[in-house]
């Protein structure tokens, strides 16, 4: 891989937003719906969908799609991707990684055989299906 390309990869990680979506990415260890991205980081739609653009077209990520649904995972066919991502969650401790994660880990909690069913909710809707869903197990 050449020096520009490398510097290419490091800034699209230097944003704010696309540290966190690749970040959750790499410690959930799953591949993530669009929305469940969304409600973790409360941040709007067309910011992660884009942030996600540019992590896929720098190589970082890739998406599968099942129906109307894209689930977006680390790409990780490359040693360097690898080592990026391990990076990443090694790196980024603290807030608002910490609370970025703890969202998602409630968020995955409504998916129905491993996979998004909820879509986009609003908050307090999500809240009370999130308590619905804790209360129920």
């Amino acid at each position: 891989m050449e020096a520009n390309l490398k510097a290419e990869i490091l800034k699209i990680l230097g944003d704010q937003t696309r540290l966190r979506v690749a970040y959750l990415l790499a410690a959930s260890k799953r591949s993530l719906c669009v929305c469940e991205i969304v409600d973790s980081l409360k941040l709007p739609q067309y910011q992660i969908s884009k942030s996600l653009i540019m992590l896929r077209r720098a190589g970082l990520v890739d998406v599968d799609r099942n129906g109307t649904w894209g689930y977006y995972y680390p790409k990780t066919d490359q040693k360097t991707n690898t080592i990026l991502f391990d990076f990443v969650k090694e790196y980024c401790i603290g807030e608002p990684f910490d609370g970025d994660l703890t969202e998602l880990s409630k968020r995955l909690a409504l998916r129905d055989g491993g996979r998004c069913v909820v879509g986009f909710v609003p908050e307090k809707e999500l809240q009370k299906l999130i308590r619905k869903k804790t209360a129920a197990v």
